[in-house]
């Protein structure tokens, strides 16, 4: 045999397909363009604004300086931005041109794509302005520019965050039902916000027709006493004679549209003039109304923040998982009716409690930003009255800039977060108190707290024992926690304040206060665990003074990384005692405490349980969106629209699937699924540069299997069980070692599409995998790297001639386009979507993954080393392992292969599992 050396140099340029950036964002809105009337999305631009004569609402923006953003896009992986170009110009004629009269950023070499402040001209107010971006990346590729992106600046420029106007929809009934002559049950299918439109039929102008509107139903029929906060409301309409259009005026409540500020000094969110005001209802019941109903003739108008159904989904082997997650999705679109977060339909007032839920689940559900960002603001200036929820603005703070990696926020209320620490509350012991006389009017008045001095105190949870219609001999939600001067819970919070605070100022360049709230979190860490942690129980008490262990006093210093990781097991065990023991807001930062000691097998029971204490139980008690708290016998005035009861709508994507940002604006995102029994799931989820797709499937204890797509212009660092000390796992069918972190493996990949495969592997098989392995000279297994010029690989020849002329490359690529095509529109497969095994899906995948590989191995004019369902990389060669499942299933598919045996569309929807 002949030895041969080459180097092949790699024209990386030649090689791509440079796309456009999209998804323009200016100060984190998308559709700063978009134009309503009267709440409905309409067809005008903002250059025609002076044509209308309706009432129209738009997003202004305020801020003098905007910041500007977009998502990269390309075809090739571990793609990253190395440069930008941005011109903004007074019209698009003058972009069409390339000569924006602005500002014309030039090449800037530079990977940020999410928040690059605009530096040009100043902007005027009330003005129209026009953009475009084009991007450079590491393999050389020279994107050309997207999209025009407009927006309008506001009549004054004060930086406040802007906001889309509410939008109003118009949904129809899914189902209508009689109750006997004359009166019908009109159901809409989930509960929302809004008012009733009606098309009605009479012969004579003496009709009245009854209208009920509820959110429960007893008995067939609408509640009309369904107890506590949930809403019932009669109205009578009389008729016309003939067939006209009525709109039912829904009328204003005293308990949310009153102006008398409440305790905190906090007055309600009252609706806008466009939308009117408007109650939660899901059923209408009409009386004394006999023509035939058509659903058409019902129209719920429904008002909400804009939101983007598709940006998000969610799909698991359990069924009661997924019913949870699609309550929760659902509820923060429905609950965002008032254009900011608020606590619910009984008061209709932002608390920060409330408003960090609803931030993180906001999050995973759409890619919008503003809305969490202008309630957050919104709360630093109005405050309410619990000492943690105070400290909660600044964990919002932390959040708001993890996610969007726009620092403008900090950098504007950084004063207003250092108070919000409450470091005005410490002590001599270095613990912080709201019963030691230091809750000072000049403190409120820096927290910018409204109410009384008297009112500003520690919570824990809520309701407590004793009010809001329970009980002194009823427990509350603060599982019987024991308040003293010094309590556990509200100083774990103002640890975690202190930590953040460190690294906002880090952030913001302020070098010393990040070295000093540093400092001082760490004092805080050391006090508690020496002056609250029980060395003998491993968790803690209540406070200083008491014994008293409630669940709150240990999920909460688990939640903030307090715990010594000697006592990690013992706490854990501990957590497992007291069950869901707090509130459904007390659930966020119990789950977040489970999952952070690696306790996945228990947050999939608590997320999964059908018990009264449960996410599935506001399912069937009735509810379409999350409830204010688990039953109404735990808070006897609940109502049912509560989105902090939504928590595990942002735990399944964060914790259980394990998507979070490692880094601001997720340039690296953090994957750590953590399935536990759960056998197959896959996730899609916003975030600021782009989607991120996630899948798995789990044979527990044996063998794991994710999928993972990275946006460009981001990396991931991805974390796989360790199943066992000896493991084998490999990447993209590269065998890699990993990093060893306790249970888990970690690696890193860049942008794109990647399948990482970890199983356990015994010490025999360790060996065999050996013995075949070929020695590895440091050139075998490589691919070229993406920041190199050239690859040097070695190939051996025989000496025996190949007659045969090999194709070009041009040719190779265009015959396996050809076949690729000829073979997904002429194939068939198995439709199993009716069978009851949950696990239909994925042996549907695996039908046609099979057809796919079968096809790819018998590429060449010998058939495969083997034939079967897997496909596995052996030496370098793709080859499949051969089972009796996979027999059989070949069987079937010769049978199955005839011309259009199902649906080109049916087919296509399998396909999009498969890879390129």
């Amino acid at each position: 045999m002949f030895r041969a050396i080459f180097t092949l140099l790699f024209l990386s340029a030649g090689w791509c397909f440079a796309q456009s950036p999209t998804r323009l964002t200016t100060d984190l809105l998308e559709h700063t363009d978009r134009v309503f009337l009267d709440g409905y999305p309409a067809n005008i631009s903002l250059a025609e604004l002076g044509t209308t004569v309706e009432r129209y609402q738009l997003t202004e923006i305020r801020n003098p300086q905007p910041n500007l953003g977009w998502v990269v896009n390309s075809n090739r992986p571990n793609t990253l931005q190395t440069a930008y170009r941005i011109l903004v110009a007074t019209s698009p004629d003058l972009l069409a041109k390339d000569k924006p009269d602005l500002w014309d950023s030039g090449r800037t070499e530079s990977d940020n794509s999410i928040a690059v402040p605009y530096n040009g001209k100043p902007l005027q107010p009330s003005t129209v302005y026009y953009w475009k971006v084009k991007t450079w990346d590491n393999h050389g590729a020279e994107s050309p520019f997207s999209q025009v992106r407009s927006f309008i600046t506001a009549a004054t420029l004060d930086g406040e965050t802007a906001r889309y106007p509410q939008q109003v929809s118009d949904e129809y009934p899914v189902g209508i039902r009689s109750l006997g002559a004359g009166h019908s049950l009109i159901d809409f299918g989930k509960d929302a916000f809004g008012r009733l439109k009606l098309t009605l039929s009479s012969a004579k102008a003496t009709d009245t027709v009854l209208i009920r509107l509820g959110e429960a139903l007893k008995n067939g029929k609408i509640d009309p006493a369904p107890g506590g906060a949930v809403r019932y409301a009669v109205y009578r309409l009389p008729l016309s004679a003939g067939t006209h259009t009525y709109t039912v005026k829904i009328r204003p409540d005293k308990r949310n549209t009153d102006i008398k500020a409440n305790v905190s000094g906090v007055k309600p969110i009252l609706m806008p003039d466009y939308t009117g005001e408007v109650m939660p209802f899901r059923y209408c019941e009409l009386e004394n109304y006999h023509p035939a109903l058509a659903a058409a003739q019902a129209v719920r108008q429904t008002v909400h923040y804009p939101f983007d159904e598709t940006a998000a989904q969610f799909h698991s082997a359990d069924t009661v998982l997924n019913r949870v997650w699609e309550l929760c999705k659902y509820s923060v679109k429905a609950t965002s009716f008032a254009g900011v977060y608020v606590d619910g339909d009984r008061e209709r007032i932002p608390y920060e409690a409330d408003a960090y839920i609803n931030q993180l689940c906001h999050y995973a559900v759409d890619r919008e930003y503003a809305l969490a960002r202008y309630s957050h603001e919104y709360l630093i200036e109005y405050a309410t009255w619990p000492a943690e929820w105070i400290l909660q603005s600044v964990l919002m703070a932390w959040t708001d800039y993890l996610y969007t990696g726009n620092p403008a926020s900090l950098q504007r209320f950084y004063s207003d977060l250092k108070a919000k620490s409450l470091a005005g509350l410490k002590e001599s012991n270095g613990l912080i108190s709201s019963r030691t006389g230091k809750v000072t009017p000049e403190l409120l008045d820096a927290i910018h707290f409204k109410g009384k001095s008297s009112d500003f105190r520690d919570i824990v949870d809520w309701p407590q024992s004793g009010i809001l219609g329970l009980g002194k001999n009823e427990p509350g939600e603060a599982d019987g926690f024991v308040f003293t001067d010094y309590n556990t819970v509200v100083n774990a919070y103002h640890y975690e304040a202190l930590r953040l605070i460190s690294r906002i100022a880090g952030v913001l360049g302020r070098a010393d206060e990040q070295a000093y709230y540093a400092k001082e979190a760490q004092r805080v860490k050391a006090q508690i665990n020496r002056l609250l942690l029980d060395p003998e129980k491993g968790y803690y008490n209540d406070g200083i003074g008491t014994n008293h262990s409630s669940l709150h006093a240990s999920m909460f210093p688990a939640a903030f990384g307090i715990v010594p990781s000697e006592n990690r097991k013992q706490l854990s065990d501990f957590l497992h005692t007291r069950g869901l023991a707090c509130s459904v807001y007390g659930s966020q930062f119990l789950l977040d405490a489970i999952y952070n000691l690696d306790d996945a097998g228990y947050g999939l029971q608590l997320l999964t349980s059908t018990a009264e204490r449960s996410w599935y139980n506001m399912i069937r008690a009735g509810s379409t969106i999350s409830m204010e708290a688990w039953d109404n016998k735990y808070k006897p005035n609940q109502d049912w629209n509560h989105v902090w009861g939504a928590a595990a709508g942002n735990i399944i994507p964060r914790k259980l699937m394990g998507i979070e940002p490692l880094t601001p604006g997720f340039g690296k995102i953090c994957i750590k699924p953590q399935p536990a029994a759960l056998r197959h799931a896959e996730i899609k989820t916003p975030s600021i540069r782009g989607e991120i797709l996630v899948s798995f499937d789990n044979l527990p204890g044996e063998r794991f299997t994710l999928q993972v797509e990275i946006p460009a212009n981001a990396t991931a660092e991805v974390w796989l069980p360790k199943l066992s000390a000896k493991y084998k796992l490999t990447v993209d069918n590269v065998a890699v070692k990993g990093t060893v972190d306790g249970n888990f493996v970690k690696v890193d990949t860049g942008s794109g599409k990647h399948r990482l495969v970890i199983e356990k592997m015994s010490a025999d098989a360790q060996t065999k995998d050996k013995a075949r392995r070929p020695p590895n000279n440091g050139n075998q297994g490589q691919t070229p790297d993406s920041k190199s010029a050239a690859f040097r690989f070695v190939a051996q020849y025989t000496q025996q001639k190949d007659r045969k002329e090999l194709p070009t490359i041009k040719a190779a690529l265009q015959a396996s386009k050809k076949y690729r095509l000829a073979f997904w529109q002429s194939g068939g497969a198995i439709d199993l979507s009716e069978s009851r095994d949950t696990r239909w899906k994925e042996l549907e995948r695996r039908i046609v993954l099979s057809q796919y590989l079968l096809a790819v191995n018998e590429a060449g004019s010998l058939p495969p080393q083997e034939s079967g369902l897997f496909n596995n990389g052996w030496n370098g060669k793709f080859h499949l392992n051969p089972t009796k499942a996979t027999l059989e299933i070949s069987k079937i598919i010769i049978i199955m292969r005839l011309r259009n045996l199902l649906q080109r569309r049916r087919l296509q929807n399998r396909t999009s599992f498969l890879p390129n």
